[in-house]
This record gives structure tokens, sequence and C-alpha cells, in this order.
């Protein structure tokens, strides 16, 4: 599949890594990377978890499913996690407990968490 060779090709090269010193890292071969990278060989599901970990990068984007590094559900929100946070009041007093109140960053680290819970003002 050219674009997962392709997709691994260029996640080492960002790195302006060597084949050989890049595949010690990942434990492998300087000749099975090759393979990989020009399609000559399919890469096995733990090199491919293993860019997937070390990349922080979902395997929908080494697939090409997605030209999104984090996924096609990256941005998921569960149904828990919402509902959580529908009660602004509860997160607020969640908010509030998490920070020193002595702290100079207090006020903007607690408007910060208010903003990524839902947009609320804090």
């Amino acid at each position: 599949m050219a674009t997962v060779s392709e997709r691994l090709r260029w996640l080492r090269n960002s790195l302006n890594m060597s084949q050989t010193k890049f595949a010690g890292m990942m434990g492998s071969s300087q000749s099975a990377l090759n393979r990989y990278e020009n399609e000559q060989s399919e890469a096995p599901y733990k090199i491919l978890l293993w860019y997937a970990d070390y990349f922080d990068i979902s395997l929908d984007y080494v697939f090409g499913r997605t030209d999104n590094p984090q996924g096609k559900q990256y941005g998921y929100e569960p149904e828990t996690l919402k509902k959580k946070f529908a009660n602004q009041e509860v997160w607020q007093e969640f908010v509030e407990a998490c920070f020193d109140p002595s702290s100079p960053m207090n006020a903007k680290l607690k408007e910060m968490m208010m903003t990524i819970a839902g947009g609320a003002d804090a």
C-alpha cells in the first residue's frame, strides 16, 4: 500500500534520520525499513504500532484513512464526558479545587479549564 510506505518514509525523514539509525531505534534492520518504505514488503503490525506510539499519531493516518495525524476521531467527546460537563456548577467547583488561590496564574488557569470544559466563562 503506497500510502503506508510514503507515510513511514515521511515520518522518518521529518526527523532527518538515516534508515540505519531509525531502524535501530525501533528494533529492526535498515534493510527491513528500506523494504517497508519502498513497498517491497508490508510492515508488521508491531512496527506500525511503534510508529504510532513514537510519533503520537493515529494508525488511521498511517493507513491513509485521514490526513489528520491524530486520526478521524480525535475530536470525539464521549457521552459520559458531555454529561459530566453539562453541569457547569459542578465543573466550576472542581476547577476551583484544582488551583492554589495564591498562585499568580490562578485566574488564568481556571479560565482556561472552563473554556476547555465547554466554553463557559470562569
